[in-house]
C-alpha cells in the first residue's frame, strides 16, 4: 500500500509538474500552489531504486512536442537519437528510414534516380505528412532545406541543433558511405556542402547543443536533456535587483525577464538588474570551439548562453547579431587583437561607426530594444552625454527598420559650449526624424540632472503616458543589454591569443582597462566567470583617482575635491556599475548594496567590509597617471611603432609599463579611435599648427600616414556636419521639457 500511494502521488506530481512548467498561462498563485506541493513531495523519502527510476526516464522532458535532432551528415543524429529513446522511453523516428520506406528504395538511389532538385521536394513532402508526438525524430542532413515541412516539424517539436566540429564530422564521413548527399559530387567538398547549409540549420534551431571534440553520443544527448529542460524552465531567465534582498526566484510575484530588463534599465528600487542564476561557464572543448569562429558567431554562443530561448529566440537572435555586427565595422576582424611590444597586446575596440567601444553596445541594444518593447506605446530615449554615448546611441537607433522608427525616437542633450568639438560635430550630424540632439547652454551635469528630474516626476511622465501615448526610457551602461555585449569582445580577445599562438587554453592573461564607469572592466569580470582565464583586472584611471582609491582602500569617496554647490554634479562622478561588481563579489548580498548605495545618495561616501575589501583586491588592481605622462606615452609609442594611441588608451599604456610583472600577456583595452581626440593627439605629437575646426584636425592627423588609418566613418560625418547648425535650448528645465513635449508631438502625434 505505500509503495501504490507512493506510485499515485508519482503520478499526481507528474501532472502538476507538467501543468506548472509548460502552461504558462495558469494564474500565479496557482503555480505557487503547485509548486508548493511539488516542494512538500520532495522530502518524501523513496527507496533508491524508486529514485533511480524516476530519474532515469525523465519522459516528459518535452512536454507533449517531440524532440528533433537538427545536423549536418555525420553529426550523429541517428545514433544520438537512439540514447535518447534508451533515456526518455519516447519513440524514435529516423526520417532517413522513413524515405526508404516510402520510396521503397534507398535514399541513394532516390537521389540518383530524380535528381536533386524533385529529391528535395520529395523529402519534405514525406517529412511534411510526418504526424506524431512524444518522439525523438532525427532529421535527414538536408531536411532543413525544405522550408514548408520544417515549419510543419518546428510547430510540433522542439528543435535541436546539434554543433559539431567539423573535424569530427569528416572524421565519421570518412568510414561511411556518402552517396547519398546532397550536392556531393566531383570538385565539391563536404567542408563546402557543410559551410552551404550552415545557414538553414541555423534558421530553425530552438536549442543548440554546442558539442566539444570527441564527444561521445551519449554525452550528447544528456546535453540534449539539458538543453530542452532549459527552454523549458523559464526561471532559468530571472533577473534580481542588486538591491533585491529575497532570492528565491520561485516564489516571486511579478519577476523580471531580460526583456523587461532591456525596457526599464534600472531595478524599481534603484539597483541595477543582474541575471538570478550565474552565468554559465564554458568548458574548456567549448571555449575551444570557438577559437576559429567569426566574431559574430562568436557572439552568437555566448549570448544564446546568456539570453534565455524564451526572451530572444535563437533566430531572432542571429538576426540581431548580425544587424549590430555583420556590415557596421569597418574591420572584418570587428574587435582585433594587435601585438603592441613584448607583451603587450591591444583590443581595438574603435571600429565601429562611431569610433569607441560604445559601438559594441550601442549597435546592438537598439535591436534588442525594438525586439523587446511592448506594442502598446510609443517610446523616446532621453539621453544627457558629453562624449561617445551621443553619437552611439544615435548611430545605433538610425539603423532600426523604417518601422520600428516609428515608434521608437531619440533626443540627446549635450553641453553647448562644454563639450569636445569633435564629439559634438558627429552629434549634429546625425539627421533624422526620429532624432534630435540639442545643446544646452550649461554643462553636463546639469543635462544629467534635468533628465534625472525627468525621469523621477511620475506627474510629467504620466502626462506624456496619457496625453502623447508616449513612454520614456533611457539606454546607458546601467542597462544590462548595454554591458552584456561586451562580455563578448574581453572574451574574443582570449580567444585569438590562442589563434595567434601567443597562449593554448588555461594560460592566464591580465587585462588593462582604462575605466570611467567601470562597465568595460566588470564586463571582462563576467568573461573569467564564464571561463576565461583572466588573472589580474588592471583599472588605469586618470588624476580624478576615485577608482584608484576605492580600490585600494575599500572607501568609495566622492566628496573630497569633487562636491560643488550643485551636489547633484557627483551622478556624473559615479562609476554605477560598481554596484553590479560589488554585488557579485559579495555573493548577491543585496541588503549591504541597499545599505552602501543609500549611504552613498545621502553621505557620497561609503566604505566596504574588510573581508569584501580582500576579495576586490584578490583580482582588481588600480593605477592612475598624469595627463603629462599620457600624452608622452602617445609620443613614444608613435616614435617607437608609428602607432597612434587615444588618450584614454595610452594612459593604460603607462599603468602597464609602470606596474605590470611581464610574466603573462596583458591586453590593453583601446576604447577610441585616436581621430576621436584629435586636438589633444596633435598636441602630444608636437604639431605646433593646429586648427581649432575638427575637419582641419582630422585632415591632419590623416597626413600623417600613421597607424590606425583615419576613421572614414567619422572623418564622412565631420565633413556633415561642418555645414550643419544644431538646436540650442537655454539652461531652464521648462524650456528643456517644452523641447521634449514638442519633438514627442512632431514624431508621434503631427501628421502633415
Amino acid at each position: 500500500m505505500p509503495g501504490l500511494m507512493y506510485t499515485g502521488m508519482c503520478h499526481l506530481v507528474h501532472r502538476l509538474f507538467h501543468t506548472w512548467i509548460y502552461n504558462q498561462s495558469l494564474i500565479p498563485c496557482h503555480r505557487k500552489v503547485a509548486l508548493t506541493f511539488l516542494k512538500t513531495f520532495l522530502f518524501l523519502k523513496p527507496a533508491k531504486s524508486m529514485q533511480s527510476t524516476m530519474l532515469s526516464t525523465p519522459k516528459s522532458i518535452a512536454g507533449e512536442k517531440n524532440i528533433v535532432l537538427l545536423g549536418a551528415p555525420g553529426a550523429g543524429k541517428t545514433t544520438v537519437a537512439v540514447f535518447l529513446g534508451q533515456i526518455t522511453g519516447l519513440r524514435v523516428i529516423h526520417i532517413n528510414e522513413t524515405l526508404e520506406k516510402a520510396w521503397h528504395m534507398s535514399v541513394a538511389q532516390k537521389l540518383q534516380e530524380v535528381g536533386e532538385e524533385l529529391f528535395l521536394q520529395e523529402e519534405g513532402e514525406i517529412l511534411q505528412k510526418l504526424s506524431t508526438a512524444r518522439s525523438v525524430i532525427s532529421l535527414t542532413g538536408s531536411n532543413p532545406m525544405h522550408p514548408s515541412s520544417m515549419y510543419h516539424v518546428k510547430k510540433k517539436g522542439i528543435v535541436v541543433y546539434l554543433d559539431v566540429p567539423l573535424e569530427d564530422i569528416l572524421e565519421r564521413l570518412g568510414g561511411m558511405n556518402i552517396d547519398h548527399i546532397v550536392g556531393l559530387r566531383p570538385g565539391v567538398s563536404m567542408q563546402e556542402i557543410f559551410q552551404s547549409r550552415q545557414q538553414f540549420y541555423h534558421q530553425w534551431y530552438d536549442v543548440r547543443v554546442l558539442c566539444q571534440a570527441g564527444d561521445t553520443a551519449e554525452a550528447v544527448a544528456v546535453k540534449v536533456l539539458d538543453g530542452i529542460k532549459r527552454y523549458h524552465d523559464s526561471k532559468s531567465g530571472i533577473f534580481l535587483s542588486t538591491r533585491s534582498i529575497d532570492k528565491n526566484v520561485d516564489f516571486m510575484q511579478n519577476p523580471s525577464f531580460f526583456t523587461d530588463v532591456v525596457i526599464d534599465g534600472i531595478a524599481l528600487d534603484g539597483g541595477l538588474f543582474v541575471p538570478a542564476d550565474p552565468l554559465p561557464e564554458l568548458t574548456a572543448g567549448e571555449w575551444q570551439r570557438l577559437v576559429e569562429a567569426s566574431y559574430t558567431e562568436r557572439a552568437q554562443v555566448l549570448l544564446e548562453k546568456c539570453i534565455h530561448p524564451n526572451d530572444v529566440p535563437a533566430v531572432n537572435l542571429r538576426e540581431i547579431v548580425m544587424k549590430a555586427y555583420g556590415q557596421n565595422f569597418s574591420c572584418n576582424a570587428i574587435a582585433p587583437v594587435r601585438h603592441l611590444s613584448g607583451s603587450q597586446f591591444l583590443l581595438e575596440l574603435f571600429y565601429g561607426p562611431t569610433a569607441s567601444f560604445m559601438d559594441f553596445a550601442l549597435q546592438m541594444l537598439p535591436q534588442l530594444f525594438a525586439f523587446c518593447m511592448p506594442r502598446t506605446c510609443n517610446y523616446l530615449i532621453l539621453v544627457a552625454t558629453s562624449g561617445d554615448t551621443g553619437s552611439a546611441v544615435l548611430d545605433g537607433f538610425l539603423r532600426l527598420s523604417d518601422t520600428d522608427k516609428q515608434r521608437i525616437a531619440i533626443l540627446t542633450f549635450f553641453p553647448e559650449d562644454r563639450i569636445n568639438q569633435l564629439q559634438k560635430a558627429q552629434m549634429i550630424s546625425y539627421k533624422a526624424e526620429n532624432i534630435r540632439s540639442v545643446g544646452v547652454k550649461s554643462n553636463l551635469e546639469f543635462c544629467q540632472m534635468i533628465v534625472k528630474q525627468i525621469f523621477t516626476n511620475p506627474v510629467y511622465t504620466g502626462f506624456l503616458t496619457v496625453e502623447y501615448g508616449t513612454a520614456l526610457c533611457t539606454v546607458d551602461s546601467t542597462n544590462w543589454a548595454c554591458l552584456l555585449p561586451q562580455v563578448i569582445y574581453h572574451a574574443s580577445s582570449y580567444l585569438d591569443l590562442i589563434n595567434q599562438g601567443v597562449i593554448t587554453f588555461g594560460d592566464p592573461i591580465d587585462i588593462c582597462i582604462p575605466t570611467g564607469n567601470f562597465e568595460n572592466i566588470l564586463a571582462a569580470v563576467y568573461a573569467k566567470r564564464m571561463g576565461i582565464p583572466i588573472r589580474k583586472f588592471i583599472c588605469a584611471s586618470n588624476q580624478s583617482s576615485t577608482l584608484t582609491d576605492f580600490i585600494r582602500t575599500g572607501k568609495y569617496d566622492l566628496r573630497d575635491g569633487n562636491v560643488t554647490a550643485f551636489p547633484l554634479t557627483l551622478d556624473v562622478l559615479k562609476a554605477s556599475n560598481i554596484e553590479r561588481c560589488l554585488h557579485l563579489v559579495s555573493q548577491g548580498n543585496g541588503l549591504l548594496m541597499t545599505k552602501l548605495f543609500s549611504q552613498l545618495e545621502e553621505q557620497y561616501y561609503f566604505q566596504v567590509p574588510n573581508p569584501l575589501l580582500e576579495r576586490i583586491q584578490h583580482d582588481f588592481v588600480s593605477y592612475w597617471c598624469s595627463e603629462g605622462e599620457c600624452l608622452d606615452a602617445i609620443y613614444s609609442v608613435y616614435r617607437a611603432t608609428g602607432y597612434i594611441l587615444d588618450p584614454d588608451t595610452a594612459m593604460a599604456k603607462v599603468v602597464v609599463d609602470r606596474e605590470h610583472d611581464g610574466t603573462c600577456p596583458v591586453v590593453i583595452v583601446s576604447t577610441a579611435h585616436p581621430c576621436k581626440s584629435a586636438a589633444a593627439v596633435l598636441q602630444a605629437l608636437k604639431v605646433k599648427e593646429k586648427s581649432q575646426r575638427p575637419i582641419d584636425q582630422l585632415q591632419m592627423l590623416n597626413s600623417l600616414n600613421s597607424m590606425p588609418l583615419i576613421h572614414s566613418a567619422v572623418l564622412e560625418r565631420i565633413r556633415k556636419a561642418h555645414t550643419q547648425d544644431n538646436q540650442i535650448c537655454p539652461a531652464d528645465p521648462s524650456d528643456i521639457m517644452a523641447n521634449i513635449e514638442r519633438f514627442i508631438y512632431q514624431k508621434f502625434i503631427y501628421v502633415t
